[in-house]
């Protein structure tokens, strides 16, 4: 069993069945191959100043053990690369976003811009659902729980197997123990080239790989959204100030935490709030 494979160009409604199969998919040229390379070229300089197995996720050692001793984890890529915010704006991507969490909340927010370098000799990843983050809101009435996030593993090179290809069970998001996290027998790589990107769903069991080759790294950037009435892992809107993100986009603007929370449709009150005096925009954008 394998994920699929699909274009970018293809529908919205068909990449969305494959994810709701599968949990995931592997599309094919999602991100523009120029932005990808310098995107890379700048992770890649970023990545000297970092030493393997230094991210703890805030979880001490266990954190050490979950992130990999030789690998390089980094965030805040929109200090070191203009080309982060060029994914932010993807419309693709943006689409599929749109369609699994907009239904459960008015907006989201990133979770998570981060480089994830996996160097030669790493052992796998052990294996987990995104969504657990935020156990009592994914876990209520779980499988039928809304969604809370969604994931994009992005290749910044071409990854392979061998290099730590991130690993899926197909399926995953189905199952009726949400604690349940299978065994690597059951998953599948999701192997791409520069420009492809894995996106699944905060419920599927995933996890990197082990890298067995001797002097290769596995590049990648992971991307994730969440909803906008949840905490997310990185605390962005710490890392731009207001001018920094003037001339952005009312989406990245949101999206790294510079517009308030508007629940509508769905019920709820406005959150996130600077100046309550004017509400049409919190930060004053």
């Amino acid at each position: 069993m394998s994920l699929k494979r699909l274009c970018a160009t293809k529908p919205t409604e068909e990449l969305l069945a494959a994810i709701d199969e599968d949990g995931g998919i592997i599309i094919d040229g999602l991100f523009p191959k120029d932005v990808i390379e310098r995107l890379s070229d700048d992770v890649l300089a970023a990545a000297d100043q970092v030493v393997p197995g230094a991210a703890t996720q805030g979880l001490d050692d266990d954190g050490k053990e979950f992130v990999g001793y030789n690998t390089i984890r980094f965030s805040s890529l929109g200090k070191i690369s203009e080309a982060y915010f060029n994914l932010l704006d993807n419309e693709v991507y943006a689409a599929l976003a749109d369609a699994v969490l907009l239904p459960n909340c008015g907006s989201y927010w990133i979770n998570t811009g981060q480089a994830m370098l996996i160097g030669p000799g790493s052992e796998a990843q052990m294996l987990h659902r995104d969504c657990l983050n935020w156990f009592r809101a994914a876990s209520a009435d779980w499988p039928n729980s809304p969604e809370v996030t969604l994931s994009a593993m992005i290749a910044l090179d071409e990854i392979t197997d061998a290099m730590g290809a991130t690993r899926v069970i197909p399926g995953s998001h189905k199952w009726d123990d949400c604690t349940d996290m299978g065994n690597q027998d059951m998953t599948v790589p999701a192997e791409m080239g520069r420009g492809d990107a894995l996106v699944y769903l905060g419920k599927t069991v995933h996890g990197g790989g082990a890298n067995v080759t001797e002097d290769s790294w596995r590049n990648a950037i992971h991307l994730s959204f969440v909803l906008g009435w949840l905490t997310p892992e990185e605390s962005c809107p710490l890392d731009y100030t207001d001018d920094e993100l003037r001339c952005r986009s009312p989406r990245v603007q949101r999206l790294l935490g510079h517009r308030s929370y508007d629940p509508r449709p769905t019920p709820g009150g406005g959150l996130w709030l600077r100046d309550v005096s004017k509400i049409e925009d919190v930060a004053g954008l």
